[in-house]
Formats: structure tokens, sequence, C-alpha cells
């Protein structure tokens, strides 16, 4: 695609019935918000895109936070991030109490 006629960027995020993925065609100085804009725009009025937090959500370009006001190159995969319901660190510990308990009998 040349650099005139825009980019094609792959907008990536997590709904409560799985994974979802568009692809999104974008003018060559759209911004992370405008692709995000347009995902929803493909992603529908359903349950599933009803429960995204698209305006207040952290974003990422491959993996890495960016602000919605940045600029993603054409091919970039453009990421929305749900939050925790819980500490991925306390998890860790409740899970390894768990398989303590059941291994040995009762914690002391």
């Amino acid at each position: 695609m040349p650099e005139s006629a825009g980019k094609r960027c792959l907008v990536a995020l997590d709904t409560p019935s799985g994974p979802a993925l568009y692809w999104v065609h974008l003018p060559a100085e759209a911004t992370v918000a405008v692709a995000l804009v347009q995902a929803r725009d493909l992603a529908g009025s359903g349950p599933a895109a009803a429960a995204i937090d698209w305006e207040g959500a952290a974003t990422g370009v491959w993996g890495e936070r960016c602000d919605r006001s940045a600029v993603p190159r054409d091919g970039d995969r453009i990421e929305l991030y749900r939050a925790l319901t819980t500490d991925p660190r306390q998890r860790r510990r409740q899970r390894a109490v768990k398989a303590r308990r059941g291994a040995k009998g009762p914690v002391r």
C-alpha cells in the first residue's frame, strides 16, 4: 500500500467471549484514537463490544503502552488493554498456598 494511500493496522482487544481482531484502514497521519473509533464501528453494538472500555482503557502498539495520540505505522498492531480484576501477584500466592495444601495437607 503506498504511503499516500494511508495505512492498515490491526486492532486487538479482549472481549468477554475471547480475543477480537479488526483490520482498519487509516489515513497516514491517523492516531491510535482514530483506529479505535474504526474498530468500535466494526465491532458493532453487541454485548461483547458493550463490555469494552473503549474510552478509558490503556492502549499500546506491539505490547508497548502508548497514548491515544500516538501515530502508528502501517502494519502495526494496536492493542486495547482491559483492566485487571485482581492483582496477579496475589492470585499467584493464592494458587501456591492452595497447591501446598493439596500436596501436603493443611498449611501450618
